[in-house]
């Protein structure tokens, strides 16, 4: 019978004494760095909390009781002195875009409050016009681009207008992207550059905004449009440009403490930019590609030395990335139900739609079984993830001798009860979004899925119920990758308006921990090597201000990452 996961992780870090903790028996070989003098959180239920650990070579060597550890200790050992302050094993980012992190990095901030001030159409209008006139990249690529308007927050309650892009710039093509990554706003200018007039028809699984009684373009592109319009308006960069905007990506995990990074849904040109860059040595941690399943050309990157389960400089690619729908925030999510409040200008009975037929999403799954690829699968919508539970389990029947393919499904905010239990028994894992709870949890219950509906999304008490693991994440730049926003939305679900969401679906911080580090490390076959402090793995920490499991719950989102460690080397401290 399955035990719960959710108490296995509370046992082991709640009740786990440091005086019972194992010894590592007697020390073999002098360490080059030692860490104690506060707790650490080890992940591992077998030994949950240590005094002290040992690292050799970027590999942990020894973990347990400081009087032991301290034998360890040799003329140029290193003993670092925590001071009080917590470590743990390095978080490991389940779901983000680390190349369009490098993008946000040299965008205007388009995001509201509290990460950016762009609460109204004026203020996103200043924001952009000062961008234009102080960025080196707007001047460099000749676009000006900006990152992370949000519709649902802008006092307008609406998307900007081409016209409203037109009077920041008429004669420089403008493109602001929505914080959901799946929506885009471009000025005449961009529009013309893109190719798209009153004659353009939409995409399949995308819609071009048209002005009201006619078929003139209105500068909103959704899903497919934008896609499109994006990668033609997008100039080609120099390979000192790419390698310096994943670097500056690169900072802003670090400064969040995350040690691996996901780059989900790479492109040809993102999975090239990145060898590059891991080839000159930019990467100080882990990056893990998974290139578009729709894009893979002659499939040649598939192929080693980078499609690997081992890093080579710090760069692998895991897998595949496959996308069934968009984002419920902007309601182009594809539900079983319809919208709460159908968007402007949608019929009552809305419910957003697919980008993919069921044919081609099980023709893909299959393809990636039979070629053993891991698959991860973008699903926001209900009716998307039965669309990929029902491809999984065609690809199951049509490839019957896969060896753990291990599916993930990204997202899950609809996650229906009845679908937990099909994805635990056909082994597809699930990363689910709770720090949405705060970004877009009012938001959900008041236009976008209902009070009711709204209440579980990303269900993570659903999943712990049924024994099974999970991880959270934050899918930057959709919001900044920030593991406590994260760890402080999978426990507490406040939303910005302070009420809680889904209170069924909280969890303890030592199960969120978890979702964090070594169930994030199992999501990317790293559970060997990554994840929790143990003899053996690599040397992965970061420093926290607090103690997040004996911490008030209510003030988790006050906690400050410290420094981040990778294999035994400082890549970040805090000023």
């Amino acid at each position: 019978m399955k035990q719960r996961i959710v108490a296995l992780a509370t046992a082991g870090l709640l009740t786990g004494l440091v005086a019972g903790c194992a010894s590592p028996g007697a020390p073999q070989g002098v360490a080059d760095s030692i860490y104690l003098g506060g707790p650490i959180l080890t992940m591992n239920d077998a030994q949950p909390n240590a005094e002290a650990v040992a690292v050799q070579g970027g590999r942990i060597t020894a973990v347990g009781r400081r009087s032991d550890i301290l034998k360890l200790q040799g003329p140029a050992t290193r003993v670092v002195d925590l001071k009080g302050k917590t470590l743990l094993p390095g978080f490991v980012d389940p779901h983000s875009h680390l190349s369009i992190v490098g993008l946000q990095a040299v965008s205007a901030n388009m995001l509201p409050s509290p990460d950016g001030n762009n609460d109204s159409v004026a203020q996103l209008q200043e924001n952009l016009r000062r961008h234009m006139q102080t960025s080196p990249e707007a001047r460099e690529l000749g676009i000006v681009l900006g990152f992370g308007y949000d519709d649902s927050q802008l006092k307008e309650q609406r998307h900007p207008t081409r016209e409203e892009l037109d009077a920041v710039s008429s004669t420089v093509p403008v493109m602001i992207i929505h914080q959901s990554s799946h929506f885009g706003v471009l000025n005449s200018v961009a529009l013309k550059q893109a190719g798209i007039s009153a004659a353009t028809p939409d995409p399949q699984g995308g819609v071009i905004g048209r002005k009201a009684g006619s078929q003139e373009p209105n500068g909103l592109l959704e899903e497919n449009a934008f896609f499109g319009a994006a990668m033609r308006l997008m100039p080609k960069l120099s390979e000192e440009q790419a390698s310096g905007w994943l670097a500056k990506a690169q900072d802003l995990y670090l400064k969040y403490g995350y040690t691996t990074v996901q780059d989900g849904r790479s492109s040809p040109d993102n999975v090239a930019q990145t060898i590059r860059a891991s080839q000159a040595g930019v990467f100080k941690i882990d990056v893990v590609s998974y290139p578009d399943i729709l894009e893979l050309g002659d499939g040649s990157m598939m192929q080693g030395p980078y499609y690997s389960r081992d890093y080579t400089r710090h760069f692998r690619i895991g897998g595949v990335k496959m996308t069934l729908d968009g984002s419920p925030q902007g309601k182009t999510a594809w539900l079983s139900q319809p919208y709460y409040k159908a968007p402007a200008g949608k019929p009552a009975d809305y419910a957003g739609y697919g980008v993919l037929s069921s044919d081609k999403a099980n023709e893909l799954m299959t393809q990636a079984f039979s070629k053993g690829w891991q698959v991860i699968v973008h699903a926001n919508g209900d009716a998307a993830i039965d669309q990929l539970i029902g491809a999984v389990r065609v690809a199951k029947q049509r490839v019957p001798a896969v060896q753990d393919p291990r599916p993930v499904l990204i997202h899950g905010q609809t996650l229906r009860k009845d679908q937990v239990a099909q994805l635990d028994t056909l082994g597809i894992f699930p990363s689910l979004f709770p720090m949405h709870t705060f970004y877009w949890g009012d938001w959900h219950r008041e236009s976008v899925l209902g009070p009711q509906r709204a209440e579980d999304i990303s269900p993570t008490g659903w999943v712990l119920a049924r024994g099974m693991r999970f991880t959270s994440h934050h899918d930057a730049p959709v919001a900044f990758p920030s593991s406590i926003r994260v760890l402080d939305a999978t426990v507490n679900r406040v939303t910005r308006t302070g009420q809680v969401l889904g209170a069924e679906h909280r969890v303890d911080p030592a199960t969120a921990l978890k979702s964090l580090t070594l169930w994030a490390a199992y999501q990317h076959f790293e559970e060997d090597r990554k994840g929790s402090i143990e003899k053996g793995k690599l040397a992965d920490f970061v420093v926290l201000s607090d103690n997040p499991v004996t911490m008030p719950r209510q003030q988790l989102s006050t906690l400050q990452v410290l420094e981040t460690i990778k294999e035994g080397t400082s890549v970040y401290q805090a000023r």
